[in-house]
């Protein structure tokens, strides 16, 4: 049945000025003008006008034009100009082989995905990659015929053939101080882009979304529809939300998303796993995939050793003076281990850095992430202990768990760590929680040194100062004087019965160290593993390397460093650039289990 309203019968020879609002969707050939039937109008360029066939039915609503093509939606169709900036970057990695598996779900009952990552690990572009390729109104192939993607035998099949509903949750035209505020843009924007699209429906004032999208489905042949949405869980981390509004928000996605006939397929990214409420019924339909337990799409979210290769090699081709060396990337943005077994890479600070030919932190924190460190400083003693040894490089027991984006309050050791996981300030490994790299072990030793709440950690990693300089000065009394008061403090973290305690204290009051060196454990040195090896940055300050024993004078430590030839190491390998060429330190420190004294020496090599 023809909506009469909307809709008139027309035939012949239609003058230019008349078929400015004959428009139905889109075709290439005769861009202003397609037909309600399917019908292609006849431009006739010397006329001027369009010949229509008798009886055809045409739209009486305009749709806006731009220079490459119609005006896609905000949220409906938006087009592929997100993706396109991506592959157009000098450095970018393919990851279109994501698409296979997103392409084998559309229609299935595995057809709604939820993916979970920490920020910065390519979420976005991997969901304007997947918008981009099924999205009706464009033609992408000009994108992907030079990508991997191209190699499946349904590349064709399934390219820019869907309606796309692309939603990013974090981009909203306006500021919001409420979830009404907040939702109800949303849901007139994508209302709005609908009745764009589809003029010939019927809208009342009081519909939702998924009431508009269900009248679509009925009157317009059944039209169905790809889901496409970027951080779902943005608005959990807003100062505005409440527990109430958490829950109204899950039941929105579930009203917009379960069970209805016009979804062909949800793929759906954050960095929270979803909510669960009551029964976990609201939105039981998702798959869901996060990097610590899910071993399927590990290696398209964060990059593999092989893919930094593959950028570094273009950084030394199109960067003038390169200064940035391979084994670095890896020391500052590798670490993170996937379930599948991948060491991963954050994305973007590789990025960041072979753009700006400069090694940094890119890795910034903002309310939420600042928040769970507030967890470690005022929730758990024990945390704080763990966190020592970890600045020292090791790894802690843990045990994950779900981590729910309504959780407001971290009571136990093991949620905490979760979180962090999840959050992407520790990762996880066979039981263990970690630092990752010297990227977010810089951000732990900003933590220790500037927040007074951790107690006796913050103020041991303040003697971190005075330490380096008594070190630098050979003054052993102050060593020993600041290596005595580690162990006397009010709560004793360990009991020294092994070099591993004794290796934790020593990290932590070397902390400021790394402001002014690179500092390496049990590194391959000589005829053996040194157990520290401090890097100058630069050239007005020794380099240091230092020995532990465990009742053993130093001394000891002293002869270990020189019959092991530990200082070549900073002559670097065979064929090497010299690490570093001016004066060396040797630091031997030991402890007496019996006495409980440390002593210390340092000796010019």
């Amino acid at each position: 049945m023809r909506l009469k309203a909307f809709f008139k019968k027309v035939s012949g020879c239609i003058p230019f000025s008349d078929c400015r609002n004959v428009v139905f969707g889109f075709f290439s050939q005769t861009p202003f003008f397609v037909l309600k039937t399917g019908k292609n109008p006849q431009w006739n360029k010397s006329q001027c006008c369009v010949n229509i066939e008798e009886n055809c039915y045409c739209s009486l609503v305009t749709q806006n034009r731009r220079k490459d093509g119609w005006l896609m939606g905000i949220y409906l169709n938006p087009g592929n100009n997100k993706f396109k900036r991506a592959v157009n970057s000098d450095i970018y990695v393919d990851k279109t082989g994501l698409i296979k598996y997103t392409n084998s779900i559309v229609d299935t009952l595995q057809s709604c995905v939820c993916v979970s990552r920490p920020r910065r690990f390519g979420k976005t572009i991997m969901a304007n990659m997947i918008a981009a390729f099924l999205s009706k109104k464009v033609d992408s192939d000009s994108i992907f015929s030079r990508l991997k993607i191209t190699s499946n035998l349904k590349y064709k099949e399934y390219r820019n053939k869907y309606n796309v509903i692309s939603i990013d949750f974090s981009k909203i035209s306006r500021s919001c101080d409420s979830y009404s505020d907040y939702i109800g843009k949303i849901e007139t924007t994508l209302i709005r882009d609908l009745k764009k699209e589809y003029p010939q429906i019927e809208v009342y004032e009081d519909d939702s979304a998924a009431d508009v999208l269900e009248t679509i489905f009925e009157e317009c042949n059944q039209e169905r529809f790809v889901f496409v949405l970027d951080e779902w869980d943005f608005i959990f981390h807003k100062d505005f939300i409440n527990e109430e509004n958490k829950k109204q928000y899950i039941q929105f996605l579930s009203n917009l998303l379960k069970d209805r006939p016009y979804v062909q397929m949800t793929y759906m990214t954050g960095i929270l796993p979803i909510a669960k409420y009551s029964d976990g019924s609201e939105l039981n339909m998702f798959d869901e995939y996060d990097m610590a337990c899910k071993e399927k799409y590990s290696e398209y979210f964060g990059f593999l050793d092989e893919e930094v290769d593959q950028l570094y090699d273009i950084y030394k081709k199109i960067t003038k003076n390169p200064k940035i060396l391979r084994s670095e990337l890896k020391e500052w943005y590798d670490g993170y281990r996937a379930a599948a077994g991948d060491y991963l890479y954050n994305p973007r600070s590789v990025v960041c850095a072979l753009r700006d030919n400069q090694l940094a932190n890119y890795w910034t924190s903002s309310g939420t992430y600042d928040s769970i460190f507030n967890y470690i400083k005022g929730n758990i003693a024990d945390v704080r202990n763990d966190l020592v040894l970890m600045v020292a490089g090791e790894h802690v027991p843990a045990k994950m768990q779900q981590y729910a984006a309504t959780a407001n309050a971290l009571h136990t050791k093991d949620q905490i760590y979760s979180a962090m996981v999840v959050y992407g300030l520790l990762t996880y490994e066979n039981g263990k929680v970690f630092i990752p790299n010297k990227e977010l072990m810089d951000k732990f030793d900003e933590l220790l040194l500037s927040n007074q709440q951790l107690g006796y950690v913050y103020r041991l990693a303040r003697e971190s100062q005075r330490m380096l300089q008594a070190t630098i000065h050979g003054d052993t009394d102050t060593m020993e004087e600041i290596l005595e008061y580690v162990h006397d403090t009010e709560v004793p973290i360990y009991s020294y019965n092994s070099e591993v305690e004794l290796s934790a204290i020593v990290n932590l009051v070397y902390l400021s160290a790394r402001d002014e060196y690179r500092v390496e454990r049990e590194d391959k040195a000589g005829k053996g593993f040194v157990d520290f090896i401090f890097y100058p940055k630069r050239n007005n300050i020794p380099g240091i390397i230092l020995e532990l024993k465990i009742d053993h004078i130093p001394q000891k430590a002293i002869e270990q460093i020189k019959e092991k030839n530990y200082q070549l190491r900073f002559q670097g390998k065979i064929g090497e650039i010299p690490v570093y060429e001016g004066s060396i330190l040797a630091v031997g420190i030991s402890y007496d289990k019996k006495t409980k004294k440390h002593s210390c020496e340092v000796e010019m090599l």
